[in-house]
């Protein structure tokens, strides 16, 4: 974590990136770390939807790929994952994007919108909200912390 908030805003890229992959990574921190250390928060605010919605939208491209092999190789995504998301899918369509940037669930949700080819500019638009939703909460009790601990 250290050596992302050394790079400052595109450390804070990278982290929530990756954050937003199946590679298991707290961007959270990074933020929270930047706005202690003063960075600006409109800044770190776009470069972190920016960087995690980035993220999300390769998951979903790997998802159309549609790959079981490749996925459960190395991503360790099962199919059976995948499927379990279907009838969901089904009901709420591109707006269960929205919820990408839940811990455990957004991953194979992104993947699974894009293996059953749901329209990316939709999905873009409803994952752009939640990454936007997510961070603007952390921020808030990011910035409550510091004010309550007297920082």
């Amino acid at each position: 974590m250290e050596t992302f908030v050394e790079w400052g805003y595109l450390g804070l890229f990278f982290a929530s990136f990756l954050a937003a992959t199946i590679i298991p990574l707290g961007s959270e921190i990074v933020l929270s770390l930047l706005i202690y250390k003063g960075y600006d928060l409109s800044i770190s605010l776009f470069v972190a939807s920016l960087g995690n919605w980035a993220g999300g939208m390769s998951s979903y491209y790997l998802g159309k790929l549609g790959n079981f092999i490749i996925l459960k190789k190395y991503f360790k995504i099962d199919k059976s994952k995948i499927l379990n998301f279907q009838d969901k899918i089904k009901k709420w369509g591109s707006s269960l994007a929205f919820f990408c940037w839940l811990p455990i669930l957004g991953d194979p949700i992104a993947i699974s919108l894009g293996f059953f080819k749901i329209n990316y500019k939709i999905v873009a638009i409803w994952m752009l909200i939640g990454k936007v939703f997510r961070y603007l909460i952390w921020a808030f009790f990011t910035y409550w912390g510091l004010t309550f601990l007297n920082f």
